[in-house]
């Protein structure tokens, strides 16, 4: 989505609103493509006495898979992002501040996508308590428990033979 807003910005007190569904289908993140349901972006552009400033709510259900025990899981993930508006910069770069093109116009697309990128957390659990995998036998420790055969003390290992074989004959 496009906004033009050379005119916009002569308008003080002016608001824009937008409120439409971006496509991140294609989108490869951590090697997976989460974005399985479109992200809703509502948001507008306000014109405060010169100063163009761009208010936006993302919000979808991303499909992930956890980082522990490796199960499909699906979550709500929603991004406030706030900032101004320019068609120059005085003193160079600044992260705060969002250019528009020579035209006044803003790649919405663009800039969304790689702010909600840039929100997205490195961690995905299906829970704060998920027990994950057993890195010896696999099992995944939240459906059964480990099957794992328990290593012995090898200073131990005769009376471990010993339990094994029936314990002490009188």
């Amino acid at each position: 989505m496009k906004l033009n807003l050379k005119r916009f910005a002569q308008e003080p007190g002016a608001a824009l609103p937008f409120d439409y569904e971006m496509d991140l289908s294609q989108v490869e993140w951590n090697g997976q493509r989460p974005f399985s349901h479109g992200v809703h972006i509502k948001g507008k552009v306000r014109n405060m006495a010169g100063a163009m400033l761009l208010n936006v709510r993302l919000s979808t259900v991303l499909s992930l898979l956890c980082d522990r025990c490796a199960q499909p899981f699906e979550k709500e993930k929603t991004v406030e992002y706030e900032t101004l508006l320019a068609f120059e910069l005085e003193n160079g770069e600044s992260d705060e501040i969002v250019l528009l093109d020579k035209d006044g116009v803003l790649e919405l697309d663009e800039l969304m996508q790689e702010v909600f990128l840039l929100e997205m957390d490195m961690k995905n659990l299906c829970s704060e308590d998920c027990k994950g995998l057993c890195s010896g036998c696999g099992a995944n420790l939240n459906r059964e428990p480990c099957r794992c055969k328990k290593e012995i003390d090898p200073r131990l290992a005769k009376l471990a033979q010993l339990l094994e074989d029936g314990g002490l004959k009188e």
